[in-house]
């Protein structure tokens, strides 16, 4: 097997990985933002960790749109700068939602 056909079935693979990682991730943001929402109700803290996930929701499904655009696309020439693009938004994604959950900890500490 060729390098170059061993690089395509990697980034394709990447691709896979990305996409559905992706795509749950936002149910992720999803269900964590109703779970804030639910928090901020009953007065317990008011955070702006629910905005932030809101982004980052928007960020996962641009990486995974990005992902889904590069595994139909047949140019070999246009695929590997979407999937380049979709994982960069995808690491930025998941940096956002790890200083999320520090902001929430830090938050839930200052009101207890």
């Amino acid at each position: 097997m060729s390098d170059k056909s061993r690089d395509g079935e990697l980034e394709e693979e990447i691709s896979v990985y990305v996409f559905t990682v992706s795509t749950a991730m936002v149910g992720v943001c999803l269900t964590v933002i109703g779970l804030v929402r639910v928090v901020i109700t009953l007065g317990k803290m008011n955070t702006i960790a629910d905005d932030l996930l809101g982004l980052d929701a928007l960020l996962f499904l641009i990486a995974g749109l990005l992902s889904y655009a590069a595994l139909r696309t047949r140019r070999s020439r246009r695929m590997p700068r979407v999937e380049r693009l979709a994982d960069r938004i995808f690491v930025v994604a998941m940096v956002i939602m790890t200083l999320i959950c520090g902001v929430m900890i830090y938050e839930m500490s200052a009101v207890s």
